[in-house]
């Protein structure tokens, strides 16, 4: 039988025991976590997972995630997916940006690579208060993949360019895999 994969979303009041609601109900299904993400945002837990198995496992926690949904006032969504194709060629590079926090600054960096056609693998982002001031800061962490066709010091040039028009603090360095 061939592998199916299923991403699924799941969103509630945060508590303890969300984590083991949900992945037990892959697990009863027989269905392998691949790769998550979890965390709390505001008053909420959410978790954003990779599922693989079989059709009828995904068929199952498809039915089954609906009744928990509802039982426990969670807001899950499933969608099926596939297996990642093979990307061109390309290097993972890491970028750590932090700057006072301003509306738009995510979109600002996500932009900036979309217009150099890089593409973000991953995100994180978060606002804390800095030590001694108080004052309101943002942090991202990105990892990318830099296409070989893309001159590295070039971009450098260009990122740093960016950044100083932002008034970011940012690093672009291989990832350390």
């Amino acid at each position: 039988m061939s592998e199916q994969f299923i991403v699924i979303t799941c969103v509630g009041k945060d508590r303890p025991g969300l984590v083991v609601l949900l992945t037990r109900h892959i697990v009863h299904a027989n269905g392998n976590l691949i790769d998550s993400r979890m965390t709390v945002l505001g008053d909420d837990f959410a978790i954003i997972t990779l599922v693989s198995g079989t059709w009828d496992t995904i068929a199952k926690l498809e039915s089954s995630l609906k009744n928990l949904a509802e039982r426990e006032d969670l807001s899950i969504t499933t969608r099926r997916t596939g297996r990642r194709k093979n990307e061109k060629s390309s290097m993972p590079y890491s970028v750590d940006a932090i700057c006072v926090d301003m509306p738009g600054i995510a979109n600002r960096l996500a932009e900036f690579f979309a217009n150099q056609r890089i593409n973000i693998e991953d995100l994180t982002t978060s606002r804390y208060a800095a030590p001694y001031t108080g004052t309101p800061m943002f942090s991202a962490h990105i990892a990318i993949a830099i296409p070989d066709s893309v001159h590295i010091n070039a971009l450098r040039e260009e990122f740093f360019t960016f950044c100083d028009d932002n008034n970011l603090d940012a690093m672009l360095e291989p990832l350390k895999i």
